[in-house]
């Protein structure tokens, strides 16, 4: 596969709702030869995702605006703008949004593949705004994140 050369604009991608998050696809493994997925997260504050980890990628964050505590090989890992944070492959970890803005983050995970547990569990976002957090089913999300080799190990953290 040739890859191409292309601009996404602030406004373009695929959007997702995800885990009550807004997660626009700013490139995908179809866009960049499998090397690599680019999503741009909105998420809102004090949100946190459960205890898990990648099988396959390494997953990294560049931190527009807002802030985050990361938590990764027993080491709490503070970012805010400007910030990158590397999460390495095989490795749990999780992160907890600050509570007073959202996260806006670059997440980028190398090789690609992310891009497909975020369209199976998640839902188009054909309005590019977060949506009231809906109920997620526990065993749905875990099945999707298996099937894209991500293992779920625990909840959330809390604030």
């Amino acid at each position: 596969m040739t890859v191409q050369p292309y601009v996404r604009r602030s406004d373009q991608g695929t959007p997702y709702w995800f885990l009550g998050n807004l997660v626009t696809l700013k490139a995908a493994g179809a866009d960049t030869g499998g090397r690599l997925t680019v999503a741009e997260f909105l998420n809102p504050p004090g949100f946190a995702p459960p205890l898990h980890r990648h099988q396959v990628e390494d997953e990294m964050f560049y931190v527009i605006s807002g802030t985050a505590r990361f938590e990764c090989a027993g080491e709490s890992l503070h970012a805010g703008p400007g910030d990158f944070v590397l999460l390495p492959v095989g490795v749990p970890h999780t992160f907890v949004v600050g509570p007073d803005e959202p996260l806006r983050a670059l997440q980028i995970t190398t090789p690609s593949g992310f891009e497909g547990f975020a369209a199976e569990a998640g839902v188009p976002a054909p309005e590019r705004r977060l949506p009231d957090p809906a109920p997620v089913d526990p065993a749905s999300l875990g099945h999707a994140a298996a099937r894209h080799g991500i293992e779920l190990l625990g909840p959330p953290p809390r604030g």
